[in-house]
């Protein structure tokens, strides 16, 4: 069964959600305002912001953007590049040694398809992103999604599905080109 989370409209979890938007624009707002030179601020507040200690292995360079922050998690040794988006409400893992290229979006968070329900609810569903992972430029992940160890995105992919560790994926939804290795 396929794990999310719903928040419905005029909730006090809709309401929680808002005070979490307002926290992490904040936060954003300030670490945006730091440039290359400045990888320690922007560690701390990237830590501030998802609420995890990150070492020093830990690089992004801004700007960044996300609607919350506080349901993403970070392994060592991790690099996100400029102009990234993150929406994090179903839950965002980021393994170690994952590298992500400019441009990238990441979006757990989405709305029911039927017109009536749109806008009375925000769906969160889950994305992990395993070891090893390179996601390159323009790449979008939508939520529900496991991108194997070792996989590669193609620079501008859409991946609505499970990517295979191992694998290198392109295109619009992102299909299999072929596997990957050290050979």
């Amino acid at each position: 069964m396929e794990r999310r989370k719903i928040i419905y409209r005029r909730t006090t979890e809709s309401a929680a959600m808002l005070a979490n938007v307002k926290r992490a624009m904040a936060i954003t707002a300030a670490l945006n305002r730091l440039t290359f030179d400045d990888a320690d601020e922007i560690r701390v507040l990237f830590g501030q912001l998802i609420g995890q200690k990150l070492d020093e292995s830990f690089l992004l360079v801004p700007p960044f953007y996300t609607a919350g922050g506080n349901e993403i998690r970070v392994g060592h040794n991790v690099f996100i590049n400029q102009n990234c988006t993150f929406y994090d409400l179903g839950g965002l893992d980021i393994a170690d040694d994952v590298m992500i290229g400019p441009n990238v979006s990441i979006i757990t968070t989405g709305h029911p398809l039927e017109p009536s329900q749109r806008r009375a609810a925000t769906v969160g569903k889950p994305i992990a992103i395993e070891r090893n992972v390179w996601i390159a430029a323009g790449a979008t992940i939508i939520g529900g999604v496991t991108i194997g160890e070792n996989s590669v995105v193609a620079a501008g992919s859409v991946v609505t599905k499970d990517v295979p560790p191992n694998a290198l994926v392109g295109g619009n939804p992102a299909r299999i080109i072929r596997t990957i290795g050290d050979d």
